[in-house]
């Protein structure tokens, strides 16, 4: 079931392809282990009996879906404007200027940087803890502690998801040079933009 949950198209798998596109593999693998740092949280307060408490209440559950949908309308928007204010010599560097701006940066910075917004996008998204409370309880044995069998049934679920951004990152990287041209760039982040905004109204529209 989760396997099936992790190969359907969707923001995290926009996010990672984008990332990975541009060439920041670093900050990639940063988004990929954000993700899935959100995904063992949300096992973790599934297992508690935290999220049933979260779904159960209607004010939690909304507050989290509004803030959800406004990061992700905003972080696309973001996107969006950035492609509409810069002209391409200003807003995207060269190749090998953009290795020198990570260099400079720091790997540890990009790998944060990546891990954060990973983290936020997927802890700010409700309906994974809807998932999570339909369909964990389910593999848990009856009468067992529901703390370490929640943790390990997550373990799967990120350890699959792991292996399949590992498919994304490489395939990513392979188109990667075709997207060095500033237009491309630029399209890309329009694309991106446009789905991660999408996906933050669908989230508002309780969709």
């Amino acid at each position: 079931m989760v396997g099936l949950l992790t190969l359907t198209p969707g923001l995290d798998t926009t996010l990672i392809l984008r990332t990975a596109a541009l060439g920041h593999r670093r900050r990639a693998w940063g988004v990929v282990l954000g993700i899935q740092s959100g995904t063992l949280v949300w096992g973790v307060l599934t297992s508690l009996g935290v999220t049933a408490l979260l779904t159960a209440s209607r004010l939690g559950y909304e507050a989290l879906r509004w803030a959800g949908a406004a990061y992700l309308v905003w972080m696309g928007g973001r996107l969006l404007w950035a492609t509409r204010r810069h002209s391409s010599s200003q807003s995207r560097p060269s190749a090998g200027a953009r290795r020198e701006g990570e260099t400079r940066t720091g790997a540890d910075d990009l790998l944060l940087g990546g891990w954060r917004q990973g983290f936020v996008t997927n802890l700010l998204n409700p309906k994974m803890g809807a998932f999570y409370v339909a369909v964990l309880p389910q593999f848990i044995p009856a009468g067992a502690s529901h703390l370490a069998p929640g943790v390990l049934l997550a373990g799967v679920h990120i350890l699959l998801a792991v292996i399949w951004a590992c498919a994304l990152i490489a395939f990513a990287h392979a188109l990667r040079d075709r997207l060095q041209r500033p237009s491309a760039r630029r399209y890309l982040d329009r694309i991106t933009g446009t789905v991660i905004a999408a996906f933050g109204i669908r989230l508002a529209l309780g969709q």
